[in-house]
């Protein structure tokens, strides 16, 4: 796999997820829900400060400094896995195209909440339960933007779930109940996929 196709691919990716989000943050009030499939399945807007599946870094004071390093972090983990990406491209021929294909997905994914973080509240008005944003609008500084999540899978309510299990349900107590993005599921797909399959190449 070369670097063209591989840059297609983040862009194809990458693009996917900021189509997505854009449609429901200009299309939905924040917290609407459409379902998908009854029971199981939701699009399910919510807008989140922090990291993956709507979890926050909180910070003291009025400047929200765990959003700031978050978005620093993104930007040198993109850095990093570019440049992985490159030797493995250049150096290691015998590197699995899965790896390269898992990387790219990261970096895509990554790639995907930082252009949230740094752009969307420069560019949008502000989503609230009442009003639907637009194009024009000015909610945040640069990198201080709120990333996009809706999807919610309410599988299935687990009551009386054991305290330390806790977070694996909602408020609700829906199992699994967090709300993600596709930039989130591209690094958990990915994680997932090179630590189970490409651990023996990457362990080199």
């Amino acid at each position: 796999m070369n670097f063209k196709k591989i840059s297609l691919l983040i862009l194809i990716l990458l693009i996917a997820d900021q189509l997505l989000k854009i449609w429901v943050k200009t299309h939905m009030h924040l917290d609407e829900s459409i379902i998908v499939f009854p029971n199981w399945f939701q699009l399910r807007f919510i807008e989140n400060n922090g990291a993956a599946f709507g979890m926050h870094i909180a910070s003291k004071g009025g400047f929200d400094w765990g959003k700031l390093l978050l978005g620093v972090f993104r930007i040198i983990m993109v850095c990093l896995i570019g440049w992985l990406m490159h030797h493995l491209l250049h150096r290691r021929k015998d590197t699995p195209k899965g790896v390269i294909v898992g990387l790219a997905l990261v970096m895509a994914g990554a790639l995907g909440n930082i252009i949230d973080s740094a752009f969307y509240g420069l560019i949008f008005s502000e989503s609230t339960p009442y009003t639907v944003a637009h194009f024009g609008g000015h909610y945040a500084g640069f990198m201080m933007g709120k990333v996009v999540d809706m999807f919610y899978f309410p599988l299935f309510q687990w009551n009386n779930v054991p305290r330390f299990l806790s977070f694996l349900v909602d408020s609700n107590n829906y199992f699994f109940g967090a709300i993600f993005n596709l930039a989130d599921a591209y690094i958990s797909v990915a994680v997932v996929y090179l630590l189970l399959f490409q651990y023996k190449f990457l362990s080199k």
